[in-house]
């Protein structure tokens, strides 16, 4: 890959992280840069899918088009394939033509079915929690050349860095909504539970008793009931609210 070339995706892949709003955004547009980068590399048009596997659950979620997005969910139904051989050696794999190469034949036979003659598949270094595999797919045989996997290995690397990156970012925003939640659901707890110290002139502990009891008995979550109490209590009218001891 020329300095330029390498230089234009990290722009590319740069604007993609700071300028989509969620993670979908991101492995979207990761498939549709490595579509362009292969089909220029190549000379003939590549379709890129996206295979990512997180907390042991591997799944197809992003491809530069429909077609390529079916062909690696058809892969991976098969329990098979260049795309799910590199995702667990961590070494790129290649079929070559579907004509002559027998490393996949079941495979091999969906393929030439949907007039796709050859696939590549690359994996990502996205660290100890999460891996993922570009899935590359060539309607004629023998476009994979050594220059054009050599492209394809330079993109996955710089790719990589981009997924690392967006993945840490997601991690962080679900965090922080994590515990906003979690401080919502503790104010009304406490609320609640000041509401039924009110009504009961009760101690803490003991209005905290009567709630975790309701929430028993009406089988819902603690702080589900906890924001009904406050939902009613601040209704006009400070509807009381009446719980068995």
């Amino acid at each position: 890959m020329e300095p330029t070339e390498h230089a234009e995706h990290i722009r590319s892949l740069h604007e993609l992280v700071t300028g989509s709003s969620d993670i979908t955004g991101i492995l979207e547009g990761v498939t549709v840069f490595a579509s362009k980068a292969m089909s220029e590399a190549a000379g003939a048009p590549i379709d890129c899918a996206l295979t990512l596997r997180r907390r042991k659950r591997t799944a197809t979620v992003a491809g530069s088009s429909e077609k390529a997005v079916a062909l690696d969910r058809i892969e991976q139904s098969l329990g098979h394939g260049p795309c799910l051989d590199a995702l667990n050696a961590g070494e790129l794999r290649l079929l070559a033509d579907v004509a002559t190469d027998v490393s996949w034949p079941e495979f091999s036979k969906v393929l030439a079915a949907e007039g796709c003659a050859s696939v590549l598949g690359v994996p990502l270094e996205l660290g100890e929690t999460s891996e993922a595999v570009l899935n590359f797919f060539a309607t004629q045989p023998g476009l994979f050349t050594a220059e054009v996997i050599a492209e394809a290995a330079a993109f996955a690397d710089v790719a990589g860095s981009t997924l690392r990156l967006a993945i840490r970012i997601e991690s962080v925003e679900r965090l922080n909504e994590d515990l906003k939640a979690a401080m919502a659901s503790r104010k009304d707890i406490d609320m609640a539970c000041g509401v039924l110290m009110a009504q009961s002139e009760c101690s803490p502990e003991k209005a905290f008793e009567i709630l975790k009891k309701a929430s028993s008995s009406r089988n819902e979550k603690l702080h589900a009931v906890a924001a009904e109490i406050v939902s009613r209590y601040t209704e006009k009218g400070h509807t009381p609210l009446q719980f068995e001891d």
